[in-house]
């Protein structure tokens, strides 16, 4: 006769059970006994054998593990944010992201002792997640449903009223009318109108459509930072691509090599939106990325860029100058455009031939000539400034100097009765001096040319909704850089999210360091300076740095501490 297997000892849930009444002890022991040496968990276990008792199950769990409890039923399917957490995860482990708040991630989980699924959450999406507990059979039901409501298989885009958006390339050409594929494919055209359309309603500045080996996302750009926002099948991937193609004239038998076009949203007779595309092929298939030139951006007026008052009065003086150079520094994406076209806005007037050469040109001005660079043809930075020399300018705008020619034409120009306008990809103001001497620029003439030299950033701002005041250790904030006796009466703010913002930011505000180039910072250039020197001067003079500046945001309740140190952090 065998002796019976000795009885385990009870703790946590299992305890918790039996206390509750939901099981007897002798059940909670065979079902122990069920799952052990086995992939499976003991509440699931628990489950399956009194499915009447889900409720009483699930409720016990949430007490023992400290995790709130939810009623999915109370939940609108059509009011869940998609692209918070991706298809294959919600399938593989029946698990539903509820909302996010800032950095935090809510999910209802059908296994609340699965540990392993949160850290895969919190590994794929880069956020704190919390668990909610939710009756496994109630959320299968809200999983299928929010699924089925989100699956932008193209053929559930049909029935949508996208046909009147009129997206086209940008130089329409002579052919009239729609091809056969095109109405054979009427869904992906309805689907792509929808994803265009999304993206210029919620400020996205660039779509991105990338294919992996088993899924497809869509991300926008909103306010600097990329979000998921659609996981459609992978199979539509190169659909979508080639219709992007076909709308920016691009060669869509070619999959093998990068590509560039334009394309175009025409919203009424007055207004349309440029859009740059740009292809890239991948293991996958070929990354699309749409860049959004609203011309509207450009227009925020010098008022709302965010300079303080005195680089404000520094800007001003600079741009009303007949002649010198104005320099704007930054990484791509701190919002060099829009304050070089609102100097060139201000500036355009019938009295004045303006000229700019870019790559590309990003926003049409009327009464500006702008010219685009051609490298294949053998148009260039130089051979354009080159020209715009011997066709009477006023004023000139070089999109980027790269190279030692152009910089020096650009010199030349700023020094023989022109004002020229351009940007550098430096860290700061500073820098940007001694790149200009690193590139060959004789200090001499750096000194008698250079005006202005502007560095920024732009931070998220915070939402004015539901900012929340936050409190710091003193150690932190003096490290930021706040001073110790503006303590007491410092007030900072956090994101905190509502319908109304993304995570807790909408909109961006600029951060800016100006430096103007007085004659003591020239004679300084010309004796052979190094950038520590420059800096130091800078601040003797009385101009702030990128933090300095940034932390008058936050000082202004604008931003928050995390995000200027994200930005200004070099």
């Amino acid at each position: 006769m065998s002796t019976p297997a000795p009885a385990l000892s009870l703790t946590g849930l299992p305890l918790r059970l039996v206390g509750n009444g939901v099981f007897f002890e002798d059940e909670v022991q065979n079902l122990l006994k069920s799952v052990a040496g086995k992939n499976k968990s003991f509440f699931s276990a628990a489950i399956e054998k009194k499915p009447a008792s889900t409720t009483e199950i699930c409720l016990s769990a949430a007490n023992e593990y400290g995790l709130p409890l939810i009623d999915v039923r109370a939940l609108d399917p059509e009011t869940l944010e998609n692209g918070l957490l991706s298809e294959k995860i919600i399938r593989k482990h029946r698990v539903l992201p509820i909302k996010k708040r800032g950095n935090k991630l809510h999910v209802a989980v059908s296994d609340p002792t699965d540990l392993a699924v949160l850290d895969e959450i919190r590994f794929s999406t880069g956020t704190a997640v919390e668990a909610i507990v939710a009756e496994p059979d109630k959320l299968e039901k809200l999983i299928e449903t929010t699924l089925d409501k989100a699956d932008t298989s193209l053929a559930d885009l049909a029935d949508q009223d996208l046909d009147e958006i009129d997206i086209g390339d940008a130089e329409p050409d002579s052919a009239d009318g729609v091809s056969e594929d095109e109405q054979a494919d009427a869904p992906v055209v309805r689907f792509v109108n929808k994803v265009i359309l999304d993206a210029v309603n919620v400020g996205a500045s660039d779509i991105h459509l990338e294919p992996y080996e088993k899924n497809f996302r869509i991300r926008y750009r909103v306010d600097g930072v990329l979000n998921i926002v659609s996981t459609p099948p992978p199979a539509m991937a190169a659909r979508l691509a080639a219709r992007i193609k076909i709308l920016s004239k691009l060669d869509i038998a070619e999959r093998r090599v990068p590509q560039d076009g334009r394309m175009q949203m025409r919203l009424s007779k007055t207004r349309s939106i440029d859009f740059r595309v740009s292809t890239c092929p991948t293991m996958y298939g070929e990354k699309v990325v749409i860049r959004v030139l609203d011309p509207s951006a450009t227009t925020v007026g010098v008022e709302n860029l965010g300079f303080e008052p005195e680089q404000k009065d520094l800007y001003m003086d600079a741009i009303a100058r007949p002649d010198g150079m104005i320099l704007v520094t930054g990484p791509t994406g701190s919002g060099k455009s829009v304050t070089l076209y609102t100097a060139l806005r201000m500036l355009n007037s019938e009295q004045k031939n303006v000229s700019t050469v870019e790559d590309p040109v990003e926003i049409n001005l009327t009464g500006v000539n702008q010219v685009q660079i051609n490298e294949k043809a053998g148009l260039l930075f130089s051979t354009a400034l080159r020209s715009f020399l011997r066709q009477d300018p006023d004023i000139i705008m070089v999109g980027e100097i790269r190279d030692l020619e152009t910089a020096e034409i650009a010199v030349k120009a700023s020094q023989t009765g022109h004002l020229v306008l351009s940007t550098l990809h430096t860290n700061d103001a500073p820098s940007t001096l001694t790149r200009l001497i690193n590139m060959g620029v004789p200090a001499f003439n750096i000194a008698s040319s250079v005006h202005l030299i502007i560095a920024q950033r732009l931070a998220r701002r915070l939402c004015v909704s539901c900012k929340a005041k936050k409190e710091y250790p003193e150690s932190v904030l003096t490290t930021a850089g706040f001073l110790p006796d503006e303590l007491d009466e410092l007030e900072i703010y956090e994101p905190v999210g509502c319908d109304n913002c993304t995570n807790g930011y909408k909109g961006r505000v600029g951060i800016f360091q100006l430096l103007p180039l007085s004659s003591t910072m020239a004679e300084l250039i010309m004796k052979g300076t190094t950038e520590a020197d420059i800096t130091r001067l800078a601040d003797e003079e009385g101009h702030i740095n990128l933090r300095q500046a940034g932390l008058n945001k936050i000082r202004q309740g604008l931003t928050s501490l995390e995000e200027i140190e994200r930005v200004t952090n070099n």
